[in-house]
């Protein structure tokens, strides 16, 4: 079963994946048939575009496609079309004057079938839909998951009785058009129509979605059949681009002859819709359109890029920037602008510099690659009118209020004579194009108003300025509750911009003003009002009112001297003044902390206005017991440690304890296994309910492990090199044969009276700390040589298993060999007291007598050969 809900969940994701990369773009247009008895008959083509490259779904083989009436959204025809067939556009050679130009292939499939209907005075749509775009569509959020609605309108008789008698405009735009991000680039969305006393009008609109990424044939499915009728909601444009900029500000279309023209976006692919509408007698009798995904490409043409109509409202210069162009390697300006001299008019850097001999209207020209091959040109029209100087004043701040906008806009050249509001409110009515316009805002809060203004001479400027929309003026209140005792006066504190008015009007001066000063008698709140152009808001303050101070102290209280003490009392007071002062961390709030230096009396004194109360508290100090420890102390490992600890209270302790002997004493023995830190801690019954504490340190130095070295055999007469290890100083014992028993590594040489010496070292610290190690070193009375037993005994018992050289008086063995019977070699090694166990290659040998051989060198440089026989014995 799991094995078929993978395969299962494998199979829905590749239908997914491939409904997600289906449509790239389509259209539907119709020839008019004729009629017969009052039904019309239409000839109708889906156009459906497809990347070639695209690896989702293929053109589907089978359109399902729906006619509804206008108005009724009634179904009148559903039909399911096979495609009838398909051919593939491609741009196959771009030119030499473009670099990393992209591959343009569109497979394009048509689908044909006849439509016939009565004549209605609403007239039809004729829908298909299909799940999904694209994905990763620069300007539309989640492309990949929302499809496309393609649509054509056959007209009714209303508004036009021919409608009905109609050839749809038909997109004849040719659609492999490479489009380089950043390039000026022409695209042709123009339309034919058969009807030659139909005018068009062309206009970017917002595009359709259409179905959903779940496979099927549900309204919200990858195949809706039959598709569902309208109205059909716009796709979600990525801000900054919207259904009239799809392409950004810098494109547009014209309306006359559907060419798009500008400077491309960014690298990105984006969704382009075009409505044409069909005008006859000089009324829209239906709108068709084309939905296409255009492709800005990171490539590069041999063009200069200038903007065809520069404004220059700030002054006389004006820079021309061309960017780098790896196919452009030179320009050529003429600025239009000969009263600026010969010299001047003209320029061959790539971003020149002009400045403008007088006001007016130039035609600037720049070529490159001027006189060879790649060789292209840009115009621009630059309006020379500086002195233009945007800015607008507002009046009024109070959301159930218009606020009235007014141009201040200055110019020294024409007249201001155009103006674009947006007065930043949620919705589209909130733009206006009238000088001095009001608005009524919807909702509070900071709108980013802008004022696009122009001139009569072409000057235009955009002016973004944040305002303030109120639903009610802020107040901030100094404070919001106070107290006073009577007869005192106290001053209210409100700050907002507005007409302030204070209730009730009982004891209170100024109560139209944001400081008003109140005595009352009685606790009273007072209400402020502001008003601020209509918006009104409110708050208030509450002042209560004693006659006289309430404070009572805390109980008097017993510390051990240097603690410290929160003081502290219960009062009404608003000011508070404690002495005496130097003892006390804040002399002026209720609960200061003390740290008195013997026994004190606190007097405090609580203020409220011209009242006063005061009171005291005592705070007897007690010192604390005297506890010594003793001093600080350093002993060898795994030693005692004697305390000698002294108090003056009536009982005392110390811990930790497990690690004391006599720790009921004031003189214990300390056994620490580590560094350790012992606490004395002394009590008594004199006040001061703490216990006096004092701590020794006992310093446990590090465990010596000395070390002496392994056994050894000389010759009489041989240096033998000793060398203990494990400490900072050493003592050899007894000094026989010594070069000096008071260093690590002495010297030994000994004669033939000693047959035998065992070494005890003692391993110090720096402390004086030792511990010791011993050392055999055995005298053969021999010359330099190497022994070898005559027989071995290879029977695991641990005792002659193995047969090994011993050399004595010997510096280096260049080998030790055995050899069998059949002159087999059995055993090697250079080791001194490494040998031969009785086995080859794991198998005990059998008794026998092997011959052995070695070859050394002795202490004094001499070689030494010697030869053999041992017997293995079983």
């Amino acid at each position: 079963m799991k094995r078929i809900t993978t395969i299962l969940f494998i199979l829905l994701s590749f239908i997914q994946q491939a409904a997600a990369e289906h449509i790239t773009g389509g259209e539907i247009y119709y020839t008019f048939g004729g009629q017969s008895n009052g039904t019309f008959t239409y000839n109708v083509t889906l156009k459906l575009f497809r990347n070639c490259g695209n690896v989702g779904a293929p053109l589907d083989a089978t359109a399902s496609i729906a006619v509804y009436e206008l108005g009724t959204n009634r179904l009148v025809q559903e039909i399911q079309q096979n495609l009838s067939s398909s051919r593939e556009l491609r741009l196959s050679t771009p030119g030499p004057c473009i670099s990393n130009a992209p591959e343009v292939c569109y497979q394009v499939g048509f689908y044909n079938f006849p439509v016939s209907v009565p004549a209605s005075p609403n007239g039809y749509i004729i829908v298909y839909q299909r799940c999904c775009r694209i994905n990763g569509i620069n300007n539309v959020l989640s492309s990949g998951n929302i499809g496309a609605t393609y649509t054509a309108i056959i007209p009714g008789t209303n508004p036009v009785a021919s409608g009905p008698e109609n050839n749809s405009a038909k997109f004849e735009g040719v659609d492999t058009v490479i489009v380089c991000a950043g390039y000026m680039f022409t695209y042709n969305f123009g339309a034919i129509d058969p009807d030659a006393s139909d005018n068009l009008r062309y206009s970017f609109c917002t595009a359709f979605p259409g179905g959903g990424p779940s496979p099927g044939t549900g309204p919200n499915n990858t195949s809706p059949s039959p598709p569902p009728p309208p109205p059909y909601p716009g796709v979600s444009y990525n801000f900054p681009f919207n259904s009239s900029q799809p392409l950004g500000p810098n494109v547009t279309i014209d309306p006359a002859t559907g060419i798009i023209t500008g400077r491309a976006p960014d690298q990105g692919i984006y969704v382009v819709t075009v409505c044409v509408e069909e005008i006859r007698d000089g009324r829209v009798i239906a709108v068709q359109r084309k939905d296409l995904q255009i492709k800005a490409s990171g490539c590069d043409i041999a063009k200069p890029q200038l903007d065809p109509d520069i404004r220059q409202c700030d002054g006389y210069s004006y820079t021309f920037t061309q960017p780098n162009n790896p196919l452009i390697n030179s320009y050529f300006w003429d600025f239009g602008d000969p009263g600026s001299g010969a010299g001047n008019n003209t320029s061959t850097l790539q971003s020149p510099t002009h400045v403008f001999s007088a006001a007016g209207i130039y035609t600037v020209k720049v070529v490159a690659n001027r006189g060879q091959e790649c060789s292209d040109s840009s115009i621009a029209t630059v309006r020379v009118f500086p002195g233009f100087f945007p800015a607008f004043n507002n009046t009024g701040v109070c959301i159930q209020n218009p606020v009235h906008f007014t141009d201040a806009t200055t110019t020294n050249f024409g007249v201001v004579d155009k103006w674009q509001w947006d007065f930043g409110d949620a919705g589209n009515t909130d733009v206006s194009d009238q000088k001095n316009p009001s608005y009524l805002y919807q909702s509070p809060g900071t709108k980013n108003v802008r004022l696009i203004v122009g001139n009569s001479v072409g000057c235009l400027d955009t002016l973004i300025k944040p305002i303030d929309i109120i639903d009610k003026p802020p107040i901030t209140l100094a404070f919001k509750d106070t107290l006073i005792c009577v007869p005192d006066a106290v001053q209210l504190q409100a700050t907002g911009t507005g007409n302030f008015t204070w209730t009730p009007l009982v004891s209170i001066s100024n109560p139209n003003t944001g400081t008003p000063t109140v005595t009352p008698t009685a606790t009273t709140t007072y209400h402020v009002q502001l008003e601020q152009e209509g918006c009104i808001n409110r708050d208030s303050v509450q002042v209560r009112v004693v006659n006289f101070v309430t404070i009572i102290p805390l109980s008097d209280t017993t510390i051990c001297l240097t603690d410290a003490v929160q003081l502290n009392v219960v009062s009404d007071a608003l000011q508070y003044v404690w002495t005496p002062a130097n003892t006390l961390d804040d002399a002026t709030i209720p609960n200061p902390v003390a740290t008195p230096t013997g026994n004190t009396v606190y007097q405090v004194t609580g203020r409220i206005g011209s009242c006063t109360a005061s009171t005291s508290i005592r705070i007897n100090t007690v010192p604390y017991p005297l506890a010594n420890a003793g001093p600080d102390t350093t002993i060898c490992y795994n030693t005692p440690a004697q305390l000698h600890g002294f108090h003056d209270g009536s009982s005392f302790n110390w811990s930790p304890a497990s690690s004391l002997l006599n720790a009921t004493t004031l003189n214990p023995t300390a056994y620490p296994a580590r560094t350790q830190a012992y606490i004395l801690s002394s009590f008594d019954t004199r006040g001061c309910p703490k216990p006096g504490r004092d701590t020794v340190l006992v310093t446990v130095l590090p465990r010596i492990i000395p070390y002496a070295g392994n056994d050894t055999m000389v010759v009489v007469g041989q240096p033998l090199q000793l060398n203990a290890q494990g400490g900072d100083s050493y003592l050899w014992i007894p000094a026989t044969g010594l070069s000096n028993p008071a260093i690590q590594n002495p010297i030994g040489i000994y004669g033939p009276e000693t047959d035998s010496v065992r070494y005890t070292v003692r391993v110090y610290n720096v402390a004086g700390c030792y511990d010791s190690a011993s050392v055999k070193v055995t005298v053969f009375k021999t010359q330099p040589t190497v022994f070898v037993p005559t027989a071995f005994t290879p029977n695991g018992d641990g005792l002659n298993d193995v047969i090994r050289p011993i050399a004595v008086g010997i510096s280096r063995i260049n080998y030790f060999r055995i050899y069998n019977r059949w002159g087999q070699m059995v055993f090697n090694t250079t080791v001194n007291g490494h040998g031969w166990d009785g086995r080859i290659g794991g198998t005990p040998q059998a008794s026998n007598v092997y011959v052995w051989m070695v070859s050394a060198v002795d202490y004094l440089g001499r070689p030494v050969f010697l030869k053999g026989t041992a017997t293995l014995i079983r």
